[in-house]
């Protein structure tokens, strides 16, 4: 298998994570911050949903354009404090399905020179698309990450253990 197949298909993966995995998160800490500016389990899932979109956009600029910019994304500095907050969590994780489903889709039909294709890019010494998607593949991990952590919050434990007796949660 070639390191590009293999991307793809962790890109294709990543939502069957995530989303059983916010779906383990009780509803009474699916939005609960650990520490002030620290974000949610809710939060974490939104933003998954949001930036597929935005990889998709640079992947066109970038195939579109002799010398692609990339002006780098930071939900910190660009988005309000509680703009994952706000969003419906059921429609971001079924975008984040759908928008995921488009963009492997889109990765399979490139011809292999496109994965070379370079951008420059505001925070890095160099930037191709296959960069790029690399860099989603590890998003999606650094993230579902995050909601485990908050998942396993241990001072959390016992609004989870209600939750799951409630659920018939088997381990």
């Amino acid at each position: 298998m070639n390191a590009t197949t293999s991307l793809i298909d962790q890109l294709e993966r990543a939502p069957g994570l995530v989303v059983p995995l916010v779906r383990e998160v009780p509803p009474t800490l699916l939005k609960r911050r650990p520490l002030p500016g620290k974000w949610s389990a809710h939060e974490h899932a939104c933003h998954l949903s949001r930036v597929d979109r935005l990889y998709v956009e640079r992947l066109e600029h970038i195939l579109a354009h002799p010398r692609p910019s990339i002006t780098p994304y930071d939900p910190g500095r660009d988005d309000a404090d509680d703009t994952f907050l706000q969003m419906d969590l059921e429609s971001a994780l079924e975008r984040y399905i759908e928008d995921r489903r488009a963009l492997v889709t889109r990765l399979r039909a490139l011809p292999a020179d496109a994965w070379l294709r370079m951008a420059s890019h505001g925070e890095y010494s160099h930037y191709s698309v296959y960069i790029m998607f690399r860099h989603v593949a590890l998003h999606d991990l650094f993230h579902a990450y995050r909601i485990e952590e908050l998942l396993l919050r241990l001072e959390w434990a016992p609004e989870w253990r209600q939750f799951a007796a409630k659920a018939s949660y088997a381990v």
